[in-house]
């Protein structure tokens, strides 16, 4: 009898990290520590306390962004405006404080903005059923036009008035040795992780991305869905864009450029698919860290940004064809 329990107990552990092991938040994990251990020999800089608070900083509002970016992309379609909404608001922010408006309200149109601008794409991709890429290319060319108009293709500066201090606290001050914004972008992941992981609404969201056209028999309003995944992204794109005035204190015409590239590749390396009806915040997140560091070890070896930008863009169709590969092998 004991050895009968002993082999089920053995078995129920090997399946466990089997299932552990097929995970694909377990996979980047594994090559994010890969990393941190290649890097820190060739390196010690990469481990002090500078260097590792900078780059959290540094991911925390893709980070956040790629909360609605699992969305969209679970839902098979995909949002390419994030980066420019976020300069948007981000530019809203310092503009209207520097006309007189108090720093928190120019922050509630800051997201109100990115609101706004999500709320569009969800009504012409949700109820008109445009095409996403169109969609938002279309969307993020208006937004970076406004930026430009704004800034007048230079850059603004926040200036000092009631409550600026206190609000450049949030992008650049501590809590013990842990950047503030960080913990801001940790309880956001947390809590998107759980509640697609959870909730009834997030489940619709896989159903429509796994088949929309049984997905609406079966009942689920599939246009407010589609909708409202993208009314999220442009809330959270908004959020993105006051923290980033926060951290920054000035907005820029380029303020934004290249985030959604960066965000849906790191959302395909952490295993959303591209095909819909499948992913995790977890996974999106734990791929945006693993670009950010990449892109620090990068930094750190003196390689030009030229060709980082090239090795991100390898990366992005590295990750396609892989996830390509593992649709193909599902089905």
């Amino acid at each position: 009898m004991k050895t009968v329990a002993t082999t089920k107990e053995q078995g129920s552990k090997n399946s466990v990290w089997k299932n552990i092991r097929s995970m694909k938040e377990f996979s980047v994990l594994v090559i994010l520590l890969v990393l941190v251990v290649f890097i820190s020999v060739l390196s010690p800089a990469f481990l002090t306390v500078t260097n590792l608070r900078t780059t959290a900083i540094g991911f925390s509002c893709n980070a956040i962004i790629a909360i609605a970016m699992t969305l969209a992309l679970v839902s098979g379609g995909f949002d390419l405006s994030v980066g420019s909404v976020l300069g948007l608001s981000a530019v809203c922010v310092v503009v209207l404080t520097n006309n007189g408006w108090s720093i928190w309200m120019a922050c509630i149109v800051g997201i109100l903005v990115g609101i706004f601008c999500g709320s569009i794409n969800g009504l012409l991709i949700g109820y008109l059923n445009l095409n996403a890429f169109i969609t938002t290319l279309g969307m993020q060319q208006m937004a970076r036009g406004i930026v430009y108009v704004l800034t007048n293709g230079g850059s603004i500066g926040l200036q000092d008035a009631p409550g600026v201090k206190a609000f450049r606290v949030i992008g650049s001050g501590s809590v013990g040795k842990f950047p503030l914004l960080f913990l801001v972008c940790l309880v956001f992941v947390v809590i998107g992780d759980i509640l697609v992981r959870r909730s009834g609404v997030a489940r619709n969201v896989f159903f429509v991305g796994s088949n929309e056209k049984t997905a609406m028999l079966s009942g689920i309003n599939t246009r407010l869905v589609k909708t409202m995944v993208y009314v999220l992204t442009g809330a959270l794109s908004g959020l993105a864009g006051v923290l980033t005035a926060s951290r920054f204190g000035t907005a820029t015409s380029s303020t934004g450029s290249g985030v959604e590239m960066t965000v849906i590749s790191a959302a395909v390396i952490g295993g959303v698919s591209l095909t819909g009806g499948k992913g995790t915040v977890a996974g999106a997140v734990l791929g945006v860290v693993l670009m950010s560091v990449i892109s620090n070890i990068l930094v750190i070896l003196n390689v030009s940004v030229h060709w980082q930008n090239f090795i991100t863009g390898a990366i992005l169709i590295l990750a396609i064809i892989f996830d390509a590969l593992s649709n193909r092998k599902k089905n």
